[in-house]
């Protein structure tokens, strides 16, 4: 079975990012205390964990950032990309690539959150996303 259980980023202030995720994209913490926030997403839970409380969970003496990945955030309609975006950057992020459409199709942009994590903000119209908001990738 292919499945991902939770994704946790390491941050530098928790109130920051906290900003980022609620009022940029407006999602209500589960569950959150002064290391760590869990946001239930769909099918899977997104943490933001202080990076030292992180790194001493991992045993590991350094974290390095920026990472070489990007996550993604699909909407349903193209006219959603760029508000989200503008939000996000209103909210703390940091933009890194004004929408516009890619040789492949489809509308993105990217927006870095407050710990410099890169977010995809996209709409990409073989991809539909159904009622609980997970998207079926569509082969070509």
């Amino acid at each position: 079975m292919q499945q991902i259980a939770v994704i946790t980023l390491g941050v530098a202030e928790l109130a920051r990012s906290r900003r980022f995720y609620t009022e940029g994209f407006g999602w209500t913490p589960v569950f959150e205390n002064d290391e760590v926030i869990f946001y239930q997403m769909n099918g899977l839970v997104l943490a933001t964990w202080l990076t030292a409380a992180l790194a001493n969970d991992m045993a590991r003496g350094n974290l390095l950032r920026p990472g070489a990945f990007a996550l993604a955030h699909n909407v349903r309609e193209k006219e959603q990309v760029a508000p989200l975006i503008e939000r996000l950057a209103a909210a703390g992020g940091n933009l890194l690539r004004l929408p516009d459409e890619p040789a492949h199709g489809g509308f993105r942009g990217y927006i870095a959150d407050p710990d410099t994590h890169a977010w995809e903000i996209a709409w990409n119209p073989a991809w539909p996303i159904d009622d609980h908001g997970h998207v079926k990738f569509a082969s070509g």
